[in-house]
């Protein structure tokens, strides 16, 4: 007996334990951003060994027993693309490309979900494209690898969409942590590109992640800067109006590389060929272009460090300007996998190198050394790319650990993403998006479901059914049948939140025939709340998250005094009237999250004259059991609908439909019963 009673009181502290872990929201993602940052630093050891790996068997003479050479180089990249090409195409096609762009997409519109099989695709996929000679770099997969696996645990563990999201960006950022070393430039990498908000709490997550990954990764890799530099400094303030033209030019850079990166999908896109076999056509180009300038191949740091130390001569500089945005478009735009950050730095080196060859030329014994016009042009061109300042201006400071030139490249960087974004709104990641009718600028603007509180979406308590906990089942399975819900709030003899009943719990106590309980020994007791003062967006990605119908609310200094009930329906009226209010604006974006986050599609239909809702309630027309009326829309009046709403022409009517319902909820109001 006090055996029993010594094991029930630990089973009974070890639940009351794991409940105060998960209801704490520190715990829990502090908890987590560990994990995905040991499993993202082990992540980038074993990509860089892999991508060692590769390129020893490429270029090393590990898969053909001697060392390339001639002509023979150029069938490299082919032999490459040939292998990625059918493992994107027919594994994993999100791992096209450089990765980014799907992490944003993920987010955007999929709650942060990205499939697990892309961790193994994009990282086997990008070091085979490396190895070969692929010219992208490896921080754009690792950022993927490691959202991948922030949001492959998040859905594990079944955490909300907003905890999810933190440790997709949480995954990214320990990746440019790991890969960079360079753990700041990470987190702001995650905030700026990724998630757009600098909240405290998301700070602290990503920073967790980002330290952790660095730790791990300077374990094996080391804790060198990415590049040795000699000291660099300005001669003369009067030299900031020399990086004045360097931002300039930088800027003009940047917007050449997304340029002819997109042009070159598009390209390759519309080009009428099996998709799986693009990556080697593009690595025929490649190869070409490799073959005069073998620079170009792989992620370039070598080079790089060459350019920063002013060993590489002002015309092939220049031919390195062009040569390496030809070879990293022509890698990317053909389906290969790979990053664009390596790239955009090699470009502002060589771009920058060569600036700060011709001012010496021009001004002789004025400017610094070329190598301090390359390091501050690896930034510029970077931010006017990624529209990324702080992370370009941080991970600069990390790669050379070198605080002198500071100040002209704070001044560069700025000056060029200024004059990019003027030339073209959007950057390298968010215009993908945008080709995809993806607003992510918009989206972080206005967020209609964000301005929405739930006090004012609601259903109160005066109109809302609860059910005493010592009801017994037979009573509570007659109010079901009574009245159709589906749930109900189940309150003790205080009247205050004791647990939630479904029709779920109820069947499942019938099949164990134990009909002489009562509703409190079969509800649910661990429940989600939501307190009025809450926005909607919040609220929504609990019902995501839980696949739960109802929410109670409660008030926020008592969480047991319900105040309402937040149900599905109730968010979607009051998204539909907001959205006609605002005529629309930034609903395409609403829409995409609504219908990913509730499984369903939002649809409308004018009536007729000649169609049978036409003078029908909508109790009388045979509607799906899935579908949800969400408004009417007479004129320029709003109609909340009810059963007894009568239907008349020109009625614009908006509804939420199941997945691949559409048409037979137009079918229903158009012919009526089948």
């Amino acid at each position: 007996m006090i055996r029993n009673q010594f094991i029930e009181r630990i089973n009974q502290n070890t639940t009351a334990a794991i409940s105060r872990f998960w209801s704490s929201e520190t715990a829990v993602m502090v908890t987590f951003a560990i994990l995905v940052g040991v499993g993202t630093g082990l992540g980038t050891i074993a990509f860089v060994r892999m991508i060692g790996f590769m390129t020893h068997l490429f270029f090393g003479g590990g898969l053909f027993g001697v060392a390339p050479y001639g002509l023979f180089i150029v069938l490299l990249p082919v032999i490459g693309g040939l292998i990625v090409g059918p493992l994107i195409y027919y594994i994993a096609p999100e791992a096209k490309g450089h990765g980014v762009p799907e992490v944003l997409t993920a987010i955007a519109t999929h709650g942060g979900r990205i499939r697990p099989i892309v961790v193994l695709v994009k990282a086997l996929g990008s070091a085979i494209t490396i190895g070969s000679g692929g010219s992208v770099g490896r921080e754009g997969p690792i950022v993927q690898i490691g959202a991948a696996l922030g949001s492959t645990i998040g859905q594990v563990f079944k955490m909300n969409e907003r905890r999810i999201i933190t440790l997709v960006a949480s995954g990214a950022a320990a990746g440019i942590a790991a890969t960079f070393n360079a753990p700041i430039a990470g987190v702001m990498f995650a905030v700026e590109i990724l998630l757009g908000d600098f909240g405290i709490q998301n700070l602290s997550t990503l920073v967790v992640s980002a330290v952790t990954a660095s730790v791990v990764s300077r374990a094996v890799l080391g804790s060198s800067p990415a590049f040795s530099v000699p000291a660099y400094a300005m001669n003369s303030n009067w030299e900031l109006l020399m990086y004045l033209g360097l931002g300039i030019v930088g800027g003009l850079g940047a917007t050449l590389f997304v340029k002819t990166l997109y042009f070159a999908e598009d390209l390759f896109d519309n080009w009428k060929f099996p998709p799986y076999l693009k990556p080697a056509v593009g690595g025929l180009g490649l190869g070409l272009v490799g073959y005069f300038l073998p620079q170009v191949f792989g992620t370039g740091f070598e080079t790089i460090g060459d350019v920063l130390a002013g060993r590489v001569g002002l015309a092939i500089l220049l031919l390195l300007i062009l040569g390496k945005i030809l070879a990293m478009a022509l890698t990317l735009g053909s389906g290969a996998s790979g990053g664009v950050f390596a790239p955009a730095l090699f470009t502002g080196a060589v771009l920058g190198g060569a600036y700060g060859q011709v001012m010496q030329m021009a001004f002789p014994g004025v400017p610094a050394p070329s190598g301090a016009y390359a390091m501050v042009g690896m930034a510029a061109v970077f931010a006017g790319a990624a529209r990324a300042p702080i992370t370009a201006i941080l991970i600069l400071f990390e790669m050379t650990q070198d605080y002198r030139i500071i100040l002209p490249l704070m001044f560069a960087t700025v000056v060029s993403t200024v004059l990019a974004n003027w030339m073209e709104p959007e950057s390298v990641y968010t215009l993908k998006l945008k080709l995809r009718g993806i607003d992510l600028q918009r989206r972080r603007n206005l967020n209609v479901l964000g301005s929405i509180r739930v006090r004012d979406a609601m259903t109160p308590k005066s109109a809302i059914i609860t059910i005493p906990m010592d009801a017994s089942l037979e009573e509570v399975s007659q109010l079901f049948q009574s009245t159709g819900h589906h749930g109900f709030i189940v309150v003790d003899e205080r009247d205050e939140l004791y647990g939630v009943v479904t029709l779920s719990d109820l069947e499942r106590a019938l099949h164990a025939q134990e009909m002489e309980g009562t509703a409190g020994e079969i509800c649910t007791r661990n429940v989600i709340t939501v307190c009025p003062d809450e926005s909607l967006d919040e609220a929504l990605r609990q019902f995501g998250s839980l696949d739960v119908g109802r929410i109670p609310v409660v008030e926020r200094a008592n969480s047991r005094c319900v105040v309402g009930m937040l149900r599905r329906g109730d968010i979607v009226h009051a998204l539909s009237n907001a959205l006609v209010e605002a005529q629309k604006v930034s609903s395409h974006m609403n829409r995409l999250r609504m219908e990913n986050t509730i499984r369903a599609e939002l649809t409308e239909m004018f009536i007729t004259n000649d169609d049978y809702a036409n003078g029908k309630r909508l109790s009388e027309i045979p509607l799906l059991p899935d579908c949800v009326i969400v408004s009417v829309q007479r004129g320029k009046k709003v109609i909340v609908p009810r059963g007894y709403t009568q239907l008349l022409v020109g009625d614009r009517v908006i509804a939420l439909v199941g997945n691949g319902e559409i048409g037979e909820f137009k079918q229903a109001l158009r012919e009526g019963p089948p």
